[in-house]
């Protein structure tokens, strides 16, 4: 007997078909059965049935940008609880970063996360999990790691993220690998003599604090080598979490010149500045670190105009111990999947630089296209496509609160900020795996 489920009345988004527009969904055994934009879609009686009205039914939303910490930190995060996360914020799919202990630079790793994903989904609830590999071996930028394995294996690009890949040949080697296998390589932009010893933001704030700065030159110097190494290589090449203003204006110089480039932004990003440090607030210590409000600014124009077209939280636990040392000593980074939705549309719809259809153009079309997901039927609600689903209520208004988090760490700076916008149920393979309390 088939499942159907059946939303109906909801806002229907959905880039990849150019849909906005009220109508009625049908998910009948896991995958996208029809779409009625406009209309609506006759079941049988006993029909399971949500009521989406004035609601939002968008694809499932895709991060590809995470930490999962495991394998070697799952005391931070595990892959079970970093997906439920995941859920609990409507993304039905991510992405994993390489930087575990050990590595994510052979095979056998990318099979180990694949085997973990792949039991967290059995026991119900958890959203997909793609690998991103590392390109070099133990992310030491010396020696290429077994890069066309761990794709054929399954890895949907490469990164050595948290570290940028210094040596310029090195850099190119990479780039003619990922243009051969046509998978993108998702560069973490820091030049590690310039931000050497820095803890955040080269400025005014850290001077007070007597903390060591971390300069803006440190990302562009190595975003603008990579366009220029990628000139003539044609890889696909993404630039991470950006936090210069200067930076977006080198993506945009480098497409307007045909350069193959990319560039994501993150929650923190677009709503703190390093004046979050006061107080040696390790909650607000990121890297790359929070700039200014200029920045910002900067940031919103590129998102604005499509200069950069991915948002990508770059989820990263830490456990309550280690943000609990001193500033300089503390770690980088903060968790972000549980609220995520709320602060990109905080940072963007409330300020009037984009509306909702971009805005999830952003978190499903345009990462599925990042990674190649797109071919697998993600980040669209067409028909025959996986069944994923993030049904969102634009002005459900609740308060962020870290110790009702599905993640297993707690260092989120937003802890107690009032917010507007929740994915309020999340679908994966037609099943709901995640429903929140409309009260």
């Amino acid at each position: 007997m088939s499942t159907l489920l059946l939303l109906s009345r909801g806002r229907i988004l959905d880039a990849a078909q150019g849909i906005d527009r009220e109508g009625d969904l049908l998910l009948v055994d896991g995958r996208i059965a029809r779409v009625a934009p406009g209309g609506s879609i006759d079941v049988p009686q006993g029909t399971a049935r949500i009521d989406c009205g004035g609601k939002i039914v968008a694809p499932g939303l895709i991060d590809p940008h995470v930490h999962l910490r495991e394998p070697g930190g799952e005391a931070k995060e595990t892959i079970k609880s970093g997906c439920a996360s995941a859920v609990a914020g409507g993304f039905t799919t991510v992405c994993c970063m390489p930087n575990t202990s050990p590595t994510i630079d052979t095979t056998t790793t990318v099979r180990f996360v694949q085997h973990a994903a792949l039991e967290a989904r059995n026991d119900g609830g958890a959203a997909r999990v793609f690998v991103v590999a590392a390109a070099t071996v133990g992310r030491k930028g010396e020696q290429l790691a077994p890069m066309a394995a761990m794709a054929d294996a399954g890895a949907v690009g490469f990164s050595d993220d948290g570290d940028g890949i210094t040596n310029p040949e090195m850099m190119r080697r990479v780039l003619e690998v990922c243009a051969t296998l046509n998978k993108p390589f998702m560069q973490h932009c820091q030049d590690p003599l310039l931000s050497e010893g820095g803890v955040m933001h080269e400025g005014p704030v850290a001077t007070r604090l007597g903390l060591l700065p971390w300069p803006r030159e440190a990302e562009e110097i190595m975003l603008e080598r990579d366009v220029r190494l990628n000139r003539a290589i044609g890889a696909r090449y993404h630039a991470q979490h950006l936090s210069s203003g200067g930076s977006a204006e080198i993506i945009r110089r480098a497409r307007a010149e045909g350069i193959r480039v990319s560039g994501e932004a993150s929650p923190h990003h677009l709503l703190l500045t390093d004046e979050a440090c006061t107080g040696y607030n390790t909650l607000a210590k990121m890297n790359p670190p929070l700039r200014t409000a200029a920045d910002i600014a900067a940031l919103k124009r590129a998102i604005a105009d499509g200069t950069i077209d991915i948002l990508a939280t770059d989820h990263a636990p830490h456990t309550t111990a280690e943000k609990s040392g001193d500033f300089s000593s503390a770690p980088f980074g903060i968790i972000g999947l549980d609220c995520a939705l709320a602060l990109y549309a905080k940072a963007l719809i409330d300020d009037g630089v984009i509306g909702w259809p971009r805005l999830i153009e952003l978190l499903t079309r345009t990462p599925a296209a990042l990674c190649g997901l797109d071919a697998a039927g993600l980040g669209t609600l067409r028909e025959g496509a996986v069944g994923d689903v993030t049904i969102i209520d634009p002005n459900h208004e609740w308060t962020i609160d870290v110790t009702r988090f599905a993640s297993k760490s707690r260092n989120c700076p937003f802890d107690g900020w009032r917010v507007r916008g929740r994915a309020m149920t999340t679908i994966i393979d037609g099943r709901i795996a995640h429903t929140v309390s409309p009260s």
